[in-house]
C-alpha cells in the first residue's frame, strides 16, 4: 500500500501530495497531470502545455483530458490492492513485484490512451482503449492468488514445497512476460524520431525505476531460492525467454490479425499461450539435454493427468498447424512449375486435400510421437495412439450412465439452441447484443450441472470443444472447401463490433472464460466457488446486466459509455443470488465451504464494476478477475 500511496503523491491532487523535499519533481508532475485532467474540456493555451511523454503527439484538449484514474484503472487498482493486501509474509517479494509492475503499466496506460500514435502503430481494435494496465496485471495477479491459496494448503501440509516453488516459477515467468511487453512498448514509443529526449521527463524515470526495481526483486528472489548460481542463472534465462517469446508473439498477432485486438488483449493471450506451452517445451528440452533444465524446475506439465495431456496436445497441434500448412504450400510451389501450381491452388478441392492431409499428419503422427517422448510411453506412436484413445473411451465409460446422459443432454441443448437462435437472428429485429446473451444462459444450463456432478468429465469436454472451435475457425479463415463458406455465413450472424472477418473471437472468449477457472482450480482447491467464477460472471452477471441495462437502464456510468448503473446493480445482485443458491448445494454434495460472504461480496462487486467500465474483451478478463478474488 506504501507504493500505491507514492503514486497518489506523484500524480494526485494537491491534498494527496507529500511535503518531503525529495518529492519536488514528482509533485510537479502530479500537479501538471492533475490540472490537465481536471478541466474537461479545456481550452488550449499558448503559455503552458501538459507534460509530453515520448511518442505523445500534441493531441486535442479532449484527448489530453483523460484522467489518471478513470473507471477502468480505478477498478484495476482496487483489484490489485485487494490481492496485495491479502498476501502472507512469505509472498511479500511477489507482491512488491506485482505493485511495481502495476505502477509502470498504469503510467504507460495513461500515456498510450492520450497518444493516438501508439495505437495506430500497432493497428489495434477500433473503439477500444489500450488496456495496457488490465492486460499486464491480470495473469500475474491470478498466479499470485493461486499462490496465496496454495500457501494455505502448504501450512496444513496438504501440498509439498516443490508444488509451491513450481507455481512461484510460473508467477515469475508470467510477470517477466508482462514486464517485457511494457519495455517493448516503451522502446517503441521512445524510438520514434520526432519524440523529445526522455531523460528530462518524470514519467520516464518513474517507469524506468519500477522496471529496474522489479528486475532486482525477481533476481534476488530467484537467487535466494536457488541452490547454486548456475541454477539461478538458468531460471533467469528461462524468464528472459518467456519475455522475448511473448513480445515476438504479440508482434505476430498484430501483423497477422490487424484491428482484431487491443494491446492489453494481445498481452493477455500471448502471455497465456507462452506460459501454457512453455512447460512442455521446457520438459522436452530437459529430455533432450538431460542436464540443462532440472526436471523439478518446471513441473506444470510433468504432474498432470492423461486427460490434460490430451487437451494440451490437441491445442498445441491445432495452433501449430497453420505454420505447417503454409510450409506445405511453399514446398508444393517449389515442386511444381508456377503455372501448374497456380492452377492447382485455385482448385478448391486440391487445396482442401492438402489442408486435411496436413492436419491429419499433425494430429495423428507428430503430436502423439511428441507426447510419447515427453511422457515416457514405451510404445510406438500408432500403437500408443490406439491405447491412448482407448483410455479416453474407458474414462468416458467408467460411469456410462452419468456421462453418456450428460453428452446426450449437451447435444440436445446445443442443437435446439443454435437452430433457434440462428432463425431468430435472421428473422427478428432483436438486437444482436441481447441475442448473444442467450448463449451465455445456454452455457449456464450446460456447464453448471456437469461442474457439480462430473467436474473431471467437464475438463475433457471443454478441451474437446475448444479443439473443435479452433479447427472450425481455421477452416473459416482459410475458406477451405466444402465447409469454409458455410461456417463464415453461419458465424456472421452472431458477431459484434469486437469481431472481424479475419478473426472471430466471441465464441472463443465465452468458452475460455468458462473453462479457464475450472482448469485453474484442478488439484488442491479450498474455495469451491472459484471454478464457477466464469459461469457466474458471464452466464448470469453479464447477461442480467445487459438485459436489465438495455431495457430499464437510465443512469449511465459515463456520458460516452453505454453501461448503466441499473444494469450493473442487476448483474451484481443476480450473481450474489446465484452464490446463495450454490453454496448450500455444494455443501450438500460434500464440498467444504470456506468462503466468507464479505470476500464474496467484494469479488462480485469488483468484477461487476469492471464489466461496467472496461472497453476490453470482458469475456476474457472478468472471469479471471473474479476467479482471482474468490481464491483469497
Amino acid at each position: 500500500m506504501i507504493i500505491w500511496s507514492s503514486v497518489a503523491r506523484c500524480f494526485g491532487p494537491p491534498f494527496l501530495r507529500g511535503t518531503h523535499p525529495k518529492s519536488r519533481i514528482l509533485r510537479w508532475a502530479g500537479h501538471r497531470l492533475f490540472h490537465a485532467s481536471s478541466k474537461f474540456p479545456r481550452k488550449t493555451s499558448t503559455t503552458s502545455s501538459p507534460v509530453q511523454f515520448p511518442g505523445e503527439s500534441k493531441a486535442p484538449a479532449t484527448v489530453m483530458a483523460s484522467s489518471l484514474l478513470n473507471g477502468e484503472r480505478a477498478v484495476v487498482a482496487l483489484f490489485v490492492g485487494r490481492v496485495v493486501f491479502s498476501l502472507p509474509l512469505s509472498l511479500l517479494p511477489h507482491g512488491l513485484a506485482l505493485s511495481l509492475l502495476a505502477i509502470s503499466a498504469l503510467v504507460l496506460d495513461v500515456v498510450a490512451d492520450s497518444s493516438a500514435a501508439l495505437l495506430s502503430r500497432f493497428r489495434t481494435r477500433p473503439g477500444a482503449s489500450s488496456g495496457i494496465l488490465l492486460g499486464a496485471v491480470t495473469l500475474p495477479t491470478v498466479m499470485i492468488s493461486k499462490m496465496i491459496q496454495l500457501s494455505r494448503a502448504f501450512s496444513l501440509s496438504q501440498v509439498t514445497y516443490q508444488e509451491l516453488e513450481s507455481l512461484s516459477m510460473q508467477y515469475w515467468a508470467i510477470s517477466a512476460s508482462s514486464l517485457s511487453v511494457l519495455i517493448f512498448l516503451c522502446i517503441t514509443i521512445w524510438c520514434t524520431p520526432e519524440n523529445k529526449p526522455p531523460s528530462s521527463l518524470p514519467s520516464f524515470w518513474l517507469i524506468l525505476s519500477c522496471i529496474v526495481l522489479h528486475t532486482a526483486v525477481c533476481c534476488v528472489t530467484l537467487g535466494t531460492s536457488s541452490l547454486t548460481s548456475s541454477e539461478a542463472a538458468l531460471k533467469l534465462s528461462w524468464m528472459l525467454c518467456h519475455g522475448l517469446a511473448v513480445v515476438k508473439l504479440i508482434q505476430h498477432v498484430f501483423r497477422t490479425f490487424p484491428s482484431c485486438a487491443s494491446v492489453g488483449e494481445a498481452c493477455l493471450v500471448a502471455s497465456g499461450l507462452v506460459l501454457y506451452f512453455g512447460d512442455m517445451l521446457a520438459y522436452t528440452i530437459a529430455k533432450v539435454s538431460g542436464f540443462l533444465i532440472k526436471s523439478d524446475m518446471v513441473q506444470y506439465g510433468s504432474k498432470t493427468s492423461e486427460i490434460n495431456i490430451i487437451i494440451q496436445g490437441l491445442l498445441l497441434g491445432l495452433l501449430l498447424f497453420p505454420m505447417v500448412f503454409k510450409l506445405v504450400l511453399r514446398l508444393c510451389e517449389c515442386s511444381f512449375t508456377t503455372a501448374r501450381f497456380e492452377v492447382r491452388t485455385k482448385n478448391e478441392i486440391w487445396r482442401s486435400i492438402i489442408f486435411f492431409s496436413s492436419l491429419g499428419f499433425i494430429m495423428i503422427v507428430l503430436i502423439p510421437a511428441w507426447m510419447q517422448f515427453v511422457q515416457d510411453f514405451q510404445m510406438h506412436p500408432f500403437i500408443w495412439r490406439q491405447i491412448y484413445f482407448g483410455r479416453v473411451l474407458s474414462f468416458i465409460f467408467s460411469e456410462p450412465l452419468k456421462r453418456l446422459s450428460l453428452c446426450a443432454y449437451w447435444v440436445c441443448v446445443i442443437c435446439v439452441s443454435v437452430l433457434r437462435f440462428y432463425n431468430i437472428s435472421k428473422n427478428s429485429k432483436i438486437e444482436r447484443i441481447l441475442l448473444r446473451k442467450y448463449y451465455h444462459l445456454m452455457a449456464v444450463s450446460m456447464f453448471v450441472p456437469a461442474l457439480i456432478f462430473q467436474p473431471k468429465f467437464l475438463d475433457l469436454a471443454f478441451g474437446a470443444a475448444l479443439a473443435v472451435f479452433l479447427a472450425l475457425e481455421i477452416v473459416r479463415v482459410w475458406r477451405i472447401w466444402p465447409l469454409g463458406q458455410f461456417i463464415q455465413k453461419f458465424m456472421s450472424a452472431f458477431t459484434d463490433h469486437r469481431d472481424s472477418d479475419l478473426l472471430i473471437v466471441s465464441h472463443f472468449s465465452l468458452l475460455l472464460g468458462c473453462a479457464l477457472p475450472i482448469w485453474l482450480s484442478s488439484g488442491n482447491n479450498d474455495r469451491p466457488l472459484s471454478p464457477f467464477s466464469g459461469i457466474l460472471s458471464l452466464g448470469i452477471g453479464d447477461t442480467m446486466a445487459s438485459v436489465v441495462g438495455h431495457k430499464y437502464g437510465v443512469l449511465r456510468w459515463s456520458k460516452t459509455g453505454k453501461k448503466t448503473i441499473e444494469g450493473t446493480a442487476a448483474g451484481i445482485t443476480s450473481v450474489l443470488a446465484a452464490c446463495s443458491v450454490l453454496l448450500p448445494l455444494l455443501a450438500s454434495t460434500g464440498y467444504i465451504v470456506t468462503e466468507h460472504w464479505i470476500s464474496i461480496l467484494v469479488a462480485v462487486t469488483v468484477s461487476g464494476l469492471l464489466e461496467a467500465y472496461t472497453a476490453q474483451l470482458d469475456n476474457a478478463f472478468i472471469p479471471l478477475v473474479f476467479y482471482s478474488l474468490l481464491c483469497l
